[in-house]
């Protein structure tokens, strides 16, 4: 390593040397034998990371910038940082980031402004240090359903910057009182002092001590991110440069010495094939492709190039480095340098009162002047008799604060130098290729690493990142983006989503398409007006027409045919229409046959709907006897219910108490049929359950009959179930859901950090089970009880356990409740429902709206809005408890739960009746009726409201 510049604090790490500033590149003696990956220069302190991941700092430590209190003048290892394998780091004034392989951002030094971006309330951090996901306690024993961890390693004081803990990051970089950070999938995040801007987040914010997202800078594939005193940059894949932040001298090259809150556009260096930035103080050096230089803001000590002393408000290519190809630049404070590998010599300009410019001298230099050594071009033949160890061929210049840097290798054993033209790919953003989907392919199971399996989901979730997948590479058109041109390489995303979607490779949509969601959430592309810009039945009608008889002249193009627009609300509309249709049908065929049966005697009668004659004492025996027996065309047509020994003639109302009450029955714990889970409060099927699958099957059918015929039904199955009847897979998730303290303890398996998980968790894959109060132990896998889980296949584990709880143990129950549920609500429209929203239809919610309510109620008779009576009503009502409202719900409608459809679709009626005030309320569920007698006192209503809410159930003849 050689080293220049200002000494006067120890930020050389040349030790304990006389002179305070070093006017000519020196050997570091610390550095022989040691490769160099990354040096963070800040204005008074060095940082230096190895090949090998450690770090060592040197220089002024009077804000804790150095991360330990050793000496000073030589570098020191940082030791809170050797369980880490650093490979990159920024500094501040007086701060410092430094990122390690897994994308973990850590931060020491100055926080005056919330620049380490770790929420703490101290003026500065002395130590750097890290809290991954691991548990501050030495102790957890966990014994739920079987599984039991042992031992768990205690963390000890460490901090990250937690908000970006789940995030991985691949560049980080320090303003003087700003911090910025650029994530995998191509976000930018930023935190610290924003006095002139420089965080991007507009004018309301001072600064912020947290990392916040620039949401303005969403979908956009960058490859870097710079930051200068108070100033930004990122830099996209295409060459576009976006600056932010303090431009008292240009230095953002917009034209105008005006400070920006928000990114903008440099549009003037759009079409030079921009590839790499850096900042000073208050200037900007930008790298072309071809090796060029443009530069831009404070001139004052000549640091930009242009033979001057002005300042220049847009980018201004350096004269006098043209016919040299550069490969690499950096700026200092108010210096910079730029490297020519076919001279193998570095060039500087700038101020040089610190011996910061190398030419051994202290005199600023307005132009590009040789650093003084013994430079070898790289390539260059090295005669046999010169002396290789007093040449130097450059791999890496560095430069920041008044020092600068540069990492060499002798003539003899010198590899290319770094070209800041071609970056390194382990700090870019995710991109897909044909070589990443073959290799992901080439795991018949769809079982991939993890690592690969992150960058596909990282891909695919990022609209930036898919964008940067496809640009036009091959010929440069991607530098020509702009309002004429996409610069992505149509052909290319042709191809690959075409290979994608092939369906002998159905682990794509599987990992990709369902992992945490949809790449992109489903809900993204609904169109929520979409219900009132077209009449939707009449449209499913002519889509049902195209179907069966192919596309017709007089039939317009139907919006069914694009069924992704379609909301939860315009879903279930689509059912509800298919099962009108179906009813329709199901009746015409009952009313034929009925009409063949006077003239065929053969042919017998039947009843054009499905009806069940039950005892409220029997009903799930009465409504298991008829159901045996009814044919799958019955199925199908309209359900009228009768309840043995009353009068009500069935409208809608009996049906729903039918429903509300056979479900009660049927979920009794008494039959052992499902199993209850207090701490989520959820019922799963029962593996030890004495009933025969009959009833389960009866079960579906109850269900599948509630949603053809429009009835909200109280189930409190969790999210899995409607999964599994849309062919959808159970994750980790539903096993949180349904067992949360079981799906914890999986996911603590999971992101364990350290590689003894064998020794630490003890488990191997079996699960125990209690079988009536004996416990028993049943195989995961074939010889699960020899197969312990380790690091590499902890995946598997998991994946088999969730299998077990919601497939394996109980395949019959639930292929008995499949069966039965598709006999009667099955087809393409169910199929178009995401699993949250079939719960939503089946369940209803609890997004209650009272307001709403009052507020869509209709009024017949002598009521009206106004009407005394009707203003005492509601008094009432909103004064009620929320259980309370919630019976008066079941009493009216005959649920307690909102319809998919949203509060507006409850339309209740309310009229007036004779007779005096001593007659209680009266509803008619069938059509959301109630009766309401003339009330004149508030509290006479309120009493007779509780009463007839709290005996809601029975039906008679009014």
């Amino acid at each position: 390593m050689l080293c220049w510049g200002n000494a006067s604090f120890g930020q050389l790490g040349l030790g304990g040397i006389d002179e305070e500033i070093v006017l000519e590149p020196r050997k570091s003696d610390f550095f022989i034998n040691k490769k160099v990956r990354d040096v963070g220069c800040g204005l008074r302190h060095t940082v230096f990371v190895l090949d090998d991941g450690t770090v060592y700092t040197c220089g002024c430590n009077d804000l804790g910038q150095l991360g330990h209190e050793k000496s000073r003048k030589k570098p020191e290892q940082v030791v809170a940082l050797d369980a880490q394998n650093i490979v990159a780091v920024s500094c501040g004034e007086a701060h410092t980031l430094a990122l390690n392989d897994k994308g973990q951002v850590y931060a020491w030094g100055l926080d005056s402004d919330g620049q380490l971006g770790l929420l703490g309330s101290e003026e500065c951090i002395r130590v750097p240090s890290c809290l991954p996901k691991i548990m501050s306690i030495d102790t957890l024993v966990r014994t739920c359903s079987g599984l039991s961890f042992g031992r768990i390693r205690s963390g000890g004081s460490i901090r990250n910057i937690k908000s970006l803990s789940d995030i991985q990051i691949v560049q980080v970089a320090c303003g003087y009182y700003h911090s910025l950070a650029l994530s995998k999938a191509s976000e930018v995040f930023c935190w610290g002092q924003n006095k002139y801007g420089q965080l991007g987040l507009g004018v309301d914010y001072k600064k912020q001590t947290s990392p916040q997202l620039i949401k303005s800078l969403l979908g956009i594939p960058f490859m870097q991110i710079a930051a200068g005193g108070a100033h930004s940059f990122v830099l996209t894949l295409s060459g576009a440069i976006f600056g932010w932040g303090r431009n008292k001298f240009g230095q953002l090259g917009l034209n105008d010495e005006n400070d920006r809150y928000v990114p903008n556009l440099l549009k003037s260096l759009r079409t030079q094939k921009i590839v790499y930035i850096c900042c000073g103080e208050d200037h900007t050096a930008a790298l072309t492709k071809e090796g060029g230089v443009f530069t831009f803001g404070a001139g004052g000590y000549g640091q930009l190039g242009h033979n001057s002393t002005s300042h220049e408000i847009n980018p201004r290519k350096v004269f006098e480095l043209m016919g040299s190809i550069v490969t690499q630049i950096a700026c200092g404070r108010q210096h910079t340098s730029a490297f020519v590998p076919s001279s193998g010599r570095i060039y500087s300009f700038g101020l040089g009162g610190n011996g910061q410019l190398g030419t051994g001298s202290t005199s600023n230099r307005k132009s590009p002047f040789t650093v003084k050594g013994n430079w070898f071009p790289y390539n260059g033949q090295c005669p046999p008799d010169i002396d290789s160890e007093e040449y130097f061929c450059v791999k890496r210049i560095f430069s920041g604060g008044d020092q600068s840097f540069s990492h060499y290798s002798n003539p003899q054993n010198c590899g290319p130098p770094d070209d800041f033209r071609c970056p390194d790919p382990s700090r870019q953003i995710w991109t897909v290729n044909e070589a990443l989907i073959q290799k992901w392919l080439s795991y018949p199971s769809g079982r991939v690493p993890v690592e690969i399996a992150n960058e596909i989901d990282g891909t695919f979730s990022s609209s930036g990142c898919l964008n940067g997948s496809f640009l036009a590479v091959s010929n440069d058109d991607h530098y020509r983006t702009g309002t004429r041109f996409s610069g992505v390489d149509m052909n290319a995303a042709r191809l690959l989503f075409h290979k994608l979607i092939q369906p002998d490779h159905p682990q794509i949509s599987q990992q990709v398409n369902e992992k945490t969601g949809q790449i992109i959430q489903y809900d993204k592309f609904y169109i929520h007006e979409v219900q009132e810009l077209i009449d939707i039945r009449n449209d499913y009608i002519n889509w049902v027409q195209q179907q069966a008889y192919g596309m017709l002249a007089d039939i317009p193009v139907t919006i069914c045919t694009y069924p992704f627009v379609f909301d939860a609300q315009a879903k279930t509309t689509l059912l509800q229409t298919d099962a009108v249709l179906q009813m329709q049908m199901a009746i015409d065929q009952a009313h034929r046959q009925n009409v063949s049966s006077l003239f065929l005697p053969v042919i017998e009668s039947v009843n054009p709907c499905l009806i069940l004659v039950v005892r409220r004492e029997n009903i799930v025996g009465d409504a298991m006897e008829v159901l045996r027996k009814t044919k799958n065309i019955d199925y199908k047509k309209p359900l009228k219910v009768i309840f043995v020994g009353e009068d009500a003639v069935d409208a809608g109302g009996v049906r729903k108490e039918f429903f509300l009450l056979i479900m009660r029955e049927l979920l009794d714990p008494k039959y052992g049929m499902f199993r209850y889970y207090e701490d989520s409060r959820l019922i799963w099927f029962s593996d030890k359950t004495f009933e025969d699958s009959d009833l389960f099957h009866l079960i579906g059918v109850i269900c599948g009959l509630a949603i053809y015929n429009f009835t909200i039904v109280d189930l409190h199955f969790p999210l899995a179930l409607y999964k599994k009847l849309l062919k959808k897979k159970p994750s980790l998730d539903d096993l949180k859901e349904l067992m949360p303290d079981v799906g914890r303890s999986m996911q603590q398996l999971l992101d364990y950090p350290e590689d003894d998980v064998e020794e630490t968790f003890c488990l191997n894959f079996t699960i125990t089970v209690e079988n009536f109060g004996a416990t028993e132990v049943k195989e995961l896998v074939l010889n699960g009880a020899d197969t312990a889980v380790n690091k590499q296949n902890r995946h598997e584990f998991v994946d088999a356990y969730v299998d077990y709880i919601f497939n394996k143990s109980v395949a019959s129950l639930f292929d008995a409740f499949h069966a039965g549920f598709h006999k009667v609500c099955g087809g393409k429209v169910l199929q178009l429902f995401q699993p949250n929203e079939l719960q939503a239809m089946v369940i209803g919610n609890t997004n209650y709206d009272w307001k709403e309510l009052e507020k869509n109620t209709e009024y017949k008779g002598e009521y009206w809005a106004e009407h005394p009576t009707i203003k005492i009503f509601w008094e009432v009502f909103h004064e009620l408890p929320l259980e309370k409202k919630k019976q008066f719900l079941l009493f009216l409608t005959g649920s307690d739960r909102i319809p998919i459809l949203g509060m507006k679709s409850l339309k209740l009626v309310i009229q007036s009746t004779g007779g005096g005030e001593e007659y209680l309320p009266v509803s008619h569920t069938c059509f959301n009726l109630l009766d309401l007698p003339k009330y004149t006192e508030k509290e006479t209503l309120r009493s007779k409201l509780i009463q007839a809410i709290d005996h809601n159930e029975g039906f008679s003849l009014i």
